[in-house]
């Protein structure tokens, strides 16, 4: 493996069905637009709620993609 550089970019992904397709969209959207994504981290988890019933829920990504100069 050559030397390289990665960048980490932290995303929000929302879903009404679950953290997992939270996830799963804050990717899909980031794959849209950069290259070359490496790792995907979840750092965080939560709810939204309305009038105590779950609105939808949230995932904090952390996402790597390689450094082109």
């Amino acid at each position: 493996m050559s030397d390289s550089v990665y960048k980490v970019i932290e995303l929000v992904g929302t879903s009404t069905k679950s953290w997992e397709d939270a996830a799963k969209n804050a990717i899909t959207k980031a794959s849209q637009t950069l290259r070359d994504l490496r790792i995907a981290e979840v750092s965080a988890m939560d709810i939204h709620l309305e009038d105590g019933k779950i609105e939808f829920y949230r995932t904090k990504v952390k996402l790597s993609f390689k450094f082109e100069a």
